[in-house]
């Protein structure tokens, strides 16, 4: 008669269990995000001065 061991069994039922979970290394390269962040920073900033400056020359700017 064999003795059984829970970790044994544990070990047999579930050889995937912590290996799927595992995260693979990638390498990652954080200029390029910072590059593309700041583009679209950049882009969004201007549209929001540009049409800041709109609304200011339309409701309060001068009337000639």
């Amino acid at each position: 008669m064999k003795t059984w061991s829970l970790k044994r069994v544990s070990k047999e039922l579930w050889p995937w269990k912590f290996s799927v979970f595992r995260w693979k290394r990638r390498e990652f390269q954080p200029n390029i995000v910072d590059d593309v962040v700041f583009k679209i920073l950049y882009v969004v900033e201007a549209v929001v001065l540009v049409s800041t400056l709109c609304f200011f020359y339309l409701c309060c700017g001068c009337h000639f």
